[in-house]
């Protein structure tokens, strides 16, 4: 990419983008705030969503990437000017800790057979060793390429809030018995052994294998603590470096300002943050609802509910629960929330979850997507639900690549 390019695109950083509403992609994004009205998806149409598992390569999936905010009066001396601001960000507002170069704050890489650290190739298991690229904060990648690691393994390397960097690194996959066996049968009964679409047992195979490399890997921390330090808003956060952060270092806190403006919680009222993670939104609407009111935030990882629970001991009134979100709705009682946040994975809510919160009722969904076609979809199913956007924000999140981050006030 010409240099030009390259600053162009950090650039424009996470400003939100002035388009359409419903648009999802092309030029890159301006400073601006679009409101959604008749150009939204209505619920049959789609966005297209070739090339959406692309994402798999460039952020394998969620696995990182804080939004390293603090207050300005903390930030370390030499912080750097110029740096991507954030809609709401400048003087005496919230600012990256000192940060320069790119805008990605966290990493997910995997070492080849030769123990080289690399990517994967697009919709491939090739590993690419060209590490060279402008995405990564100055100094995130520094010595990378260079070492040698374990074969097979994974590196999550993760710039914290206090410009600390961890480097972990995940054990291999273990095999399962007969792996081995099964893909020599394949390849000698003319299967596909690798690319282009194979037969049912290759998509099994690859299933499996996706499968196991959720599953619980020994870690290995090689440079910091393995714990990351984030700030929004003011609050402290220790994570760890292989948690869920949002990839952007400016993402967190912009986000979670949208959710404050838009959200306007009731004192005294019952609220929702699904897909919380460690509870950053939870914060800004216990903020709202005061200690007379309950802030409910539910996630399926442990490790991130038990790192968010570490940071409100000074907001009794906020619960955080390790549970499957679908689940959860149908377990609660029938008092229906006044505003609920949801921040899903890449594959969205979908129908079960959409259809069991709308039957709850709540006065105000905010909704934040980062693909577009599962957002459109999810979308459609609001509206369906008798839900209509009132406002709609679209972030370049993720500068050079085709993706964008969507967040949508949702009322009946």
């Amino acid at each position: 990419m010409p240099s030009a390019a390259r600053d162009e695109s950090v650039e424009h950083g996470l400003r939100a983008a002035q388009q359409p509403a419903g648009r999802a992609s092309g030029s890159p994004l301006g400073q601006g705030v679009s409101r959604a009205g008749d150009d939204v998806p209505a619920p049959d149409e789609r966005v297209d969503d070739a090339g959406s598992a692309a994402d798999e390569r460039v952020a394998e999936a969620r696995s990182a990437g804080p939004a390293a905010q603090r207050d300005s009066a903390s930030q370390p001396a030499g912080a750097a000017e110029g740096q991507p601001q954030l809609e709401g960000q400048g003087a005496g507002g919230s600012g990256a800790a000192g940060y320069s170069g790119g805008w990605r704050s966290r990493m997910r890489l995997v070492v080849d057979a030769d123990g080289r650290a690399g990517v994967h190739g697009y919709r491939s298991t090739e590993v690419i060793n060209d590490l060279r690229c402008p995405q990564p904060m100055a100094g995130a990648m520094t010595g990378i390429a260079e070492s040698h690691w374990t074969p097979g393994a994974d590196l999550v390397v993760a710039v914290d809030g206090d410009g600390v960097r961890h480097i972990v690194e995940i054990a291999p996959v273990e095999a399962e018995p007969g792996d081995d066996r099964r893909a020599a049968d394949r390849r000698g009964r003319g299967g596909r052994s690798g690319g282009g679409r194979g037969s049912a047992g290759d998509r099994r195979s690859t299933s499996a294998r996706r499968a196991a490399a959720h599953s619980a890997r020994s870690e290995r921390v090689v440079e910091g603590t393995g714990r990351a330090v984030q700030y929004v808003s003011g609050r402290r956060w220790e994570l760890s470096a292989t948690g869920f952060w949002q990839p952007h270092f400016g993402a967190a806190q912009c986000y979670s300002d949208v959710v404050a403006e838009w959200s306007d919680a009731r004192p005294g009222s019952l609220t929702w943050d699904l897909y919380c993670g460690v509870g950053v939104f939870a914060a800004r609407l216990a903020d709202q609802v005061g200690p007379a009111g309950q802030v409910h935030g539910v996630e399926f990882s442990r490790s991130a509910i038990s790192d968010g629970r570490a940071s409100f001991g000074d907001m009794r009134w906020v619960d955080l629960q390790a549970e499957r979100v679908e689940r959860w709705i149908t377990e609660q009682p029938s008092t229906a929330p006044d505003v609920v946040v949801l921040d899903p994975p890449r594959a969205g809510a979908g129908k079960e979850v959409i259809a069991a919160l709308t039957e709850r009722d709540p006065r105000r969904i905010i909704h934040i997507g980062c693909d577009p076609a599962s957002f459109a979809r999810d979308l459609g199913l609001y509206r369906n639900a008798g839900y209509q956007p009132r406002e709609l924000r679209v972030f370049d999140a993720f500068p050079a690549t085709h993706h964008v981050e969507c967040v949508v006030l949702l009322e009946r």
